[in-house]
């Protein structure tokens, strides 16, 4: 039904598993990247008839062999899967892939501009291949995150065969030599079976040397005694961009009362003030994973969704921090002096015209950071509850993007939700400190039950790519048609992106004089809406 209709597109389809995992979107220059199974490929947005382009990157045969021989499956494991793909500068991209289980990274070349066909195409920069340990996971499947900023790539991932080894690392990806700096080995208390889900470079003041890169991960920890229940945390770490040291501090995210809160994926809302932007955080409980000696634990099966602050997330970091002490080695806070400068404090001649980097910093900080990574204060989220819950449901939510929109002179964030079996939810939250949750869609996308692996939003063209292990599909955010003829329909549809405009129920396009419709989303009232319509 999407793809008769002009709300949908099928931009790339795979009778097999290809596995399209990664994608990235530069809306200036209208292209879309596609990282899969063995491929990278190119499509270019204002020209949907041209061919995409393609760049075939298989992993060496003895390596595919040796990957076999391990005990790992051909189809499914054996191959370069493409995981990561960041923008480098206007005409290259970086890109790694698993490599069959040996991680290897690339610089793309982009082609020109060009609208015909004899116009360069991309093409793999094969003098720039190398190692992607530390940049890219092993596995097809485990979760991880990579950031590249001025020609440093923040990685959290696992560095070995095994996975059993993840840490945070950070390298450079433009240099005579493949050097870095990541988290301590063999520290338990450091990061302790970690599954990394995003990171984003946040500025903290209008100082660029304050500048940190936020880490968002949850893990395993190991809090209580040998025959208890293991827990698990969302966490949010903390690193400076002018860092020459592995030093991070970690704060737990709270959203839901459990010991087995899930975090699956986090976005980050800009919003008009550059050092504020929104957190918003996505998590699951499932009943499968509590404790037999734990059954009623007062949580439920399912997904939620929490919003947080940076103004709480900062709290969280300038707070007392956390250490064990006890005959029972417990976390408790910490009352002991902290040292000068604060763990945490980013090194600049602003703040101290001897601490140039993390190296000038005294013996007795390093050794207190690591001893003290974690802050005692949790983040709380905005009303100390989840903004959206779905409970029960037979899906579990694993992809999350959030647009905001001006309605009525008021935000209205829009989230896009994807399954793990191939929907795409659409929900309005309409109001303020405690909005109203609004389902608007359930659309399916997939014809065959499987996760949506990425999704990627362009505001510019109102429209949001969705990726799966057989396609990726084009939606349009918006499909007002279907809200009927009138105005009182169009009206209690109460979807942000549609209006009544005198004819019919309309995009709300921003470049439309907006007094000229009439939609407002949080009273959703046709008596007053649509008094001036022909309608009456």
């Amino acid at each position: 039904d999407l793809l008769k209709s002009n709300s949908s597109r099928l931009l790339l389809a795979s009778g097999d598993e290809m596995d399209f995992q990664a994608l990235l979107v530069d809306e200036d220059r209208a292209w879309l990247m596609v990282g899969a199974k063995d491929h990278i490929f190119l499509l270019h947005l204002d020209h949907p008839s041209r061919e995409p382009e393609k760049i075939f990157w298989p992993a060496p045969r003895e390596q595919v062999e040796h990957c076999q021989l391990a005990g790992k499956n051909l189809e499914t494991e054996c191959a370069n899967f493409i995981r990561l793909l960041q923008p480098f500068n206007q005409t290259h991209v970086f890109a790694c892939g698993t490599g069959s289980y040996q991680p290897v990274c690339a610089f793309i070349q982009l082609g020109a501009r060009g609208k015909g066909t004899r116009a360069p195409r991309m093409q793999l920069v094969s003098h720039s291949l190398e190692s992607g340990r530390g940049r890219c996971p092993y596995s097809p499947r485990e979760p991880f995150t990579g950031l590249l900023i001025d020609g440093e790539l923040y990685s959290g991932t696992s560095s070995d065969f095994m996975g059993s080894s993840a840490a945070f690392f950070r390298t450079w990806v433009h240099g005579p030599e493949q050097s870095y700096i990541r988290t301590e080995q063999n520290q338990d208390h450091w990061l302790h079976e970690p599954a990394f889900i995003g990171a984003y470079a946040i500025p903290d003041t209008y100082n660029p040397h304050d500048d940190k890169v936020y880490i968002f991960f949850r893990e395993t920890a190991m809090d209580a005694g040998q025959w208890e229940w293991r827990h698990i945390h969302a966490r949010v770490a903390r690193v400076c961009k002018v860092s020459c040291q592995g030093q991070h501090s970690v704060a737990t995210l709270g959203c839901l009362t459990s010991t087995l809160l899930l975090a699956e994926d986090v976005f980050l809302l800009h919003t008009r003030d550059p050092q504020n932007p929104l957190v918003f955080g996505l998590f699951t409980v499932s009943r499968d994973t509590e404790s037999p000696v734990l059954p009623s634990s007062g949580v439920f099966s399912g997904s939620a969704v929490c919003i947080y602050s940076m103004a709480a997330v900062r709290a969280a970091f300038s707070g007392p921090f956390a250490h064990k002490e006890g005959f029972d080695y417990r976390w408790v806070e910490y009352k002991g002096r902290v040292p000068y400068p604060r763990p945490g404090t980013c090194p600049s001649e602003t703040y101290d015209p001897l601490l140039q980097s993390t190296k000038d910093f005294p013996d007795e900080l390093i050794s207190f950071m690591r001893g003290h990574q974690l802050m005692w204060e949790p983040v709380y989220p905005q009303g100390r509850q989840p903004v959206l819950a779905r409970v029960n449901v037979p899906y579990r939510l694993r992809r999350l993007l959030v647009h905001r929109l001006d309605s009525q002179g008021r935000d209205c964030d829009v989230l896009f939700l994807g399954t793990d079996d191939g929907k795409v939810l659409k929900v309005a939250l309409a109001g303020g400190a405690s909005p109203e949750v609004i389902s608007l869609e359930e659309i399916s996308v997939t014809k065959v039950p499987s996760p949506i692996l990425d999704m990627k939003l362009s505001p510019k063209r109102q429209e949001l790519f969705v990726s799966s292990t057989h396609g990726l599909l084009r939606l349009s955010l918006y499909r007002c048609e279907l809200y009927g003829k009138t105005c009182t329909e169009c009206c209690l549809a109460r979807d942000p992106y549609c209006t009544w405009d005198s004819k019919s129920c309309a995009p709300h396009l921003l470049t439309e004089k907006r007094r000229a419709r009439c939609q407002d989303v949080l009273k959703a009232d046709p008596l007053s809406q649509c008094q001036d319509t022909a309608e009456g």
